[in-house]
Order: structure tokens, then C-alpha cells, then sequence
């Protein structure tokens, strides 16, 4: 059994009685599919005047001796029929028989179909909800090596797939194959030769098909990650539209996409012919297996006479009721095909090992008392060393500021105190437990985080701004936008706090954006708070607003500020200045500028522009 259909099994559990009951009503499918053939029969027999005429009702002597009993006792019953009425009556009656036989084929069918639906939905469910859970719960060191489109191609694409290909298995194991067997039984009992003749083209067809098949795997695979690679352009497109057309870098875009587009639609088609090639080719192998049938039968109708015609009639009957189960079955082998494909690269993110998480018994700590330390840090990027030997200790109520050129390590710094990322060789410790101990929600509880991008979601300034607190009261929300010198636009807006802000809050400025972050972090009302270049991307007049709400904000708060711009950190209790990974100076702004170091020429550097 390939390894993705186990993975598979744990989803089905909670659908187990779904499963037990489509595997019955399947075999009841399978079995009244066969009955129903074998009615037609005696209609046959009825129509042609060929019944014969049994009085007396027939002993049943064991399994040896059953197809005797049972074409006995149909001729008795209808024999008995025949002599009480009249042939209408008769007619009327087998007639009756191929309607109820086929009713319960159909309703079985349904049923059947009911079933399998609840336990498909009810596992695409389970499926996407394990997904999504996977997506949120790993780290960020995680997408920074992975395409968020190649992501959503495989939570919403290659789910999709499992859905629909891999529950083809269920039919393929019990629906079909046994509508296959009953149908030869049946074929065996009516003749032996005809049915070792059918019987010696089956392989031939099957390995026709699984010729066919092959490669259909790697194909589709190789789809699957076309498909999340196009997605990825769409999304990078749609983020970076500004860029694109400032650069006039539409043609360049277009040219990617369209040659993703190609290599996918040459994917595609190739996939699709196979596939579109199972059913024709499997029912003209069946009608040729069929016709040489209709050859070999009709000698032995109408030159050996070892076979009357009704009952051949019957067979074919049978002969053909195979052709539909064995064109499912090769559509079938197909779309598992794509679903293994499919499969892989949802576990392959399923499985992913999460490195950062909350250890066994981890510590829970609500408070912050006395200090954070990092001591002999250090942490690379892959290869790149950004923090070498790197030590630091922040008191309780103090502001500390990192300064220093682009890649010197400021904003690892908050990645590594919020355990974003983890350190490789040193410690980080708050109120001297190492934040590796301490349980990850209560550790990021203690931290605000107001970083340079805006990062606001598709809903209400509202449902923002409570996210660190949601049972948050219309007051408090209010309370917090005042702290964060952002009500003076909000109160403004049509609906107030109640407004949506578009996607990415794209309706808003800047400024006011980055002011509602601050907002954000005053309502989660954190011992800690960490801003990571919270002004560098704003135009002056904004920066003052924010300014203002940052000062607000870090009032008897511990606050770690990453700053691009030195005016920002002026009144900080110390400054840290960092170059390539470790700290060159530190002190106060004013001992600092008396140092006359690199600090001093940065504030210059920062006077001239």
C-alpha cells in the first residue's frame, strides 16, 4: 500500500460507521447489479414461449446442486403462475421482477454515494483544517525559503485532489471489482467455456491500461508544483503592482507568467489525454472482448446447439455489465494516480518539524520583574553569521534603543526574543528563566510588537485592534486609540471604530496604519514592548503623530526600540550601537556624542540629510 494512502487513514477514523456503511450497500450495489441482469432472463424465456413446466416444488440438496435448484424453482413458481392465470399475468410478472431488481440496485447506488460523500467533505475538512493549523503553528524561518503561493496551491489545489481522487479507492476495492465478481459467478454458473474465453482477455486489457498509466505520478507532481509556482506570480504581482509599473517591469512579469502558464498547459494536456484515453480505450477493449464473444457464443448457439439463446442473451447481459465497472475502475487507477501526487505534497508540509514550540511542563510566567538578558548570542541566517558573541541586559522600565547600518543584527534581536527564531550557540533569559523554558503564548503575552510594515488584515479598525485582547470593550478599543493618537481620524470615519479598512487596511495612510498598529500593542497592554523601526517608513508629519503615540505607549513600559532614524531615540535610558553583529558602543545620546564614535557620525550623517 503506497505510504500517502496510510498517512490518509488516521482522517477516515472519525468517518468509520460512513465507510462501513458504503462498503455494504456497495456490495448490496454489486450484488442486485448482477440480479438484475439475470432477470432479463426470464423475460426472454417468457416472451420466446421456452419455459418449462415444473409442478412440483424442487428439493434443495446443497451447494452442489443449487443452479439446478434455483432454475427449478423459478420454472416451478412461474409453472404455478402459468396454470392460475394467464400469460399477461405471467409477463406482467418477470417484468415486475427486472423493475424491483433494479430499483434496489439504484437505491443501494444512492446510498452508497451518500455515504462516500459525507466521509469525502467531512476528511477535505479535516484535511484543510490540519493544513491551515500547520501553516499558522510553523515558524517564520519556514517561509523564508518557500513561496506563499506554491502554500495556498496545496492548502486549496492538492487538497482538492485528495478529495476527489483518493476516495476513488473505496470503489476501486469493493464497488467495482465486486460487481465484476458477482457478474462472472453468475457467468460461470451459466456457462464455463464462454467464461475461461472472457476471462483470458482481462489481463491482456489491464495491462494495456497500466501501460498507459505510467508516469502519470511524476506528472502530475510535477503539475501540482507548476500550478503553486503560478499562483506565487499572481500574488507577487498583485503585492508588488507599484514596483511592476514604476519600473515598467509589465512585460517582464507577463513573459514569467506566461511561460509558467505554457509549461502548465503542456502538463495539463499531457494528463489529460491519459486520462481521456481510459474510458474510450477501456470500453473498446471491453466491446472487442465482446465481440469475439458474440463469435465463439453464436458457434455454440447455433452449430453445437450446446447453448440455447436465451440464455446466451442472459450472458451478454452479464458480458456487458462488466464493461462499466472495469471503464471506473482504469478511471479510477488514474485519478489515484493524481491524488498520490497530490497527497505527497500535502504531507510534505503536514510533516514538517516545528523546532519552536513550547517544551513539556514549559514555565508560564504573566509577569515581568526584574531584567532580560542575552548572553554570548550567537545566530546565522543559513551561512551568514549576524550575531557573533552578542550580550545585552535590559532592566525592568528602561528604554533601550539598537542602532547601527542595515545587517548589523537590530531586528534579529526582536526575532530572537520573541522566539520567531532560536538562538544557536548562548542563552535569553527573562527574569533569569531561559525563554526556551517558558511556554511560547505566555512569552509573547508579555511582548507588544509594532514592526515597520503595518501589518492589518481585510476587517473592522475594531477587530484589528482587539486582536491581543478580544473580549476587548468598545471604551477600551477607544481608550487605546486615544493612547495611540489615533482616534483624531478614526472618530471621523463613517462607521468609527466599525469601519473596514480594506485589504492590507489599504484605505488608510501610513501614518494612520501604523498608528492603529500602536493601538494594537496599547491594548494588549504588555509588560514589554518592542518597536522595530516602527517611524522609519513614514513621511515627516506622520512620524510626529506616531511619535508622540510611541511616547504615550512606553510610558512605565520596558521598551527594546529599533531605530533608522536617531531623533526617535534621543530620550532612550541607553543606546546600543551595533555594527556586522556585535556591539561597538553604548551609553546615554549625550555620553555617546561626548565619544565622538560611530554614533556621532551616524547623528551627523542623519543632521546633513
Amino acid at each position: 500500500m503506497d505510504k500517502n494512502l496510510i498517512k490518509l487513514i488516521p482522517y477516515t477514523k472519525p468517518y468509520k460507521s460512513h465507510i462501513i456503511w458504503n462498503v455494504i450497500y456497495n456490495i448490496l450495489y454489486a450484488l442486485f447489479s448482477t440480479i438484475s441482469m439475470l432477470t432479463i432472463f426470464p423475460v426472454l424465456e417468457v416472451l420466446f414461449g421456452k419455459t418449462k413446466t415444473i409442478l412440483k416444488e424442487p428439493v434443495y440438496k446443497g451447494l452442489g446442486n443449487i443452479k439446478e435448484y434455483g432454475s427449478d424453482f423459478f420454472y416451478y413458481k412461474i409453472s404455478i403462475l402459468t396454470k392460475e392465470n394467464n400469460i399477461q399475468v405471467v409477463l406482467l410478472f418477470v417484468v415486475l421482477m427486472v423493475i424491483i431488481t433494479f430499483l434496489f440496485k439504484n437505491l443501494f447506488n444512492y446510498l452508497a454515494s451518500y455515504h462516500i460523500m459525507h466521509l469525502k467533505n467531512g476528511v477535505l475538512r479535516d484535511l484543510r483544517k490540519s493544513m491551515y493549523d500547520k501553516i499558522v503553528e510553523l515558524p517564520i524561518s519556514y517561509y523564508s525559503e518557500k513561496r506563499k503561493g506554491d502554500i495556498m496551491a496545496r492548502m486549496l489545489g492538492d487538497v482538492n485532489e485528495v478529495q476527489n481522487s483518493f476516495f476513488s479507492i473505496l470503489e476501486l476495492v469493493v464497488k467495482e471489482p465486486l460487481t465484476i465478481i458477482f457478474a462472472l459467478v453468475a457467468m460461470f454458473i451459466i456457462s464455463l467455456k464462454l467464461t475461461l474465453f472472457v476471462l483470458i482477455f482481462m489481463p491482456i486489457s489491464g495491462w494495456i491500461i497500466s501501460k498507459l498509466a505510467k508516469n502519470l505520478r511524476a506528472q502530475s507532481l510535477e503539475a501540482q508544483r507548476e500550478s503553486g509556482f503560478l499562483i506565487s506570480i499572481v500574488d507577487e504581482t498583485l503585492g508588488g503592482l507599484k514596483v511592476i509599473k514604476s519600473y515598467n517591469a509589465e512585460t517582464n512579469f507577463k513573459s514569467r507568467f506566461h511561460k509558467s502558464v505554457t509549461r502548465l498547459l503542456n502538463l495539463t494536456n499531457s494528463i489529460g489525454s491519459k486520462n481521456n484515453l481510459a474510458t474510450p480505450l477501456s470500453e473498446f477493449l471491453g466491446v472487442t472482448t465482446i465481440a469475439c464473444l458474440l463469435f465463439y457464443g453464436g458457434n455454440l448457439v447455433l452449430i453445437d446447439k450446446t447453448l440455447e439463446g436465451a440464455v446466451f442473451i442472459a450472458y451478454l447481459t452479464l458480458a456487458f455489465n462488466i464493461l462499466t465497472p472495469a471503464k471506473a475502475i482504469s478511471k479510477a487507477l488514474y485519478a489515484v494516480k493524481n491524488g498520490l501526487a497530490a497527497a505527497e505534497r500535502v504531507f510534505e508540509v503536514l510533516e514538517v518539524e516545528n523546532e519552536i514550540t513550547s517544551k513539556e511542563n514549559a514555565v508560564t510566567k504573566t509577569t515581568f520583574e526584574d531584567k532580560i538578558s542575552l548572553k554570548n548570542i550567537n545566530f546565522k541566517y543559513e551561512d551568514e553569521t549576524v550575531l557573533n558573541n552578542f550580550s545585552l541586559e535590559v532592566k525592568k522600565g528602561q528604554t533601550l534603543a539598537l542602532v547601527g547600518q542595515s545587517g548589523s543584527g537590530k531586528s534579529t534581536i526582536a526575532n530572537l526574543l520573541t522566539r520567531f527564531y532560536d538562538v544557536n550557540d548562548g542563552t535569553i533569559t527573562i527574569d533569569s528563566i531561559n525563554i526556551k523554558d517558558m511556554n511560547l503564548q505566555s512569552l509573547r503575552g508579555l511582548m507588544g510588537l509594532v514592526t515597520q510594515d503595518s501589518i492589518l488584515f481585510n476587517d473592522t479598525i475594531k477587530a484589528n485592534i482587539s486582536l491581543g485582547k478580544l473580549n476587548a470593550t468598545d471604551e477600551e478599543i477607544i481608550e487605546a486609540l486615544k493612547i495611540a493618537n489615533a482616534y483624531e481620524f478614526v472618530k471621523d470615519l463613517p462607521l468609527g471604530i466599525y469601519t473596514n479598512i480594506g485589504d492590507s487596511g489599504n484605505k488608510l495612510s501610513g501614518g494612520q496604519k501604523q498608528r492603529l498598529s500602536i493601538a494594537r500593542a496599547v491594548l494588549k497592554n504588555p509588560p514589554i514592548m518592542i518597536l522595530d523601526e516602527a517611524t522609519s517608513a513614514l513621511d515627516t508629519e506622520s512620524e510626529k503623530f506616531v511619535q508622540v503615540a510611541l511616547e504615550n505607549m512606553m510610558q512605565n513600559r520596558t521598551s527594546i526600540v529599533i531605530a533608522h532614524r536617531l531623533s526617535t531615540i534621543q530620550k532612550a535610558d541607553k543606546i546600543v550601537v551595533m555594527q556586522k553583529g556585535e556591539i561597538v558602543e553604548q551609553g546615554t545620546h549625550d555620553e555617546l556624542i561626548a565619544l565622538n564614535g560611530t554614533y556621532n557620525k551616524l547623528v551627523t550623517m542623519q543632521s546633513f540629510e
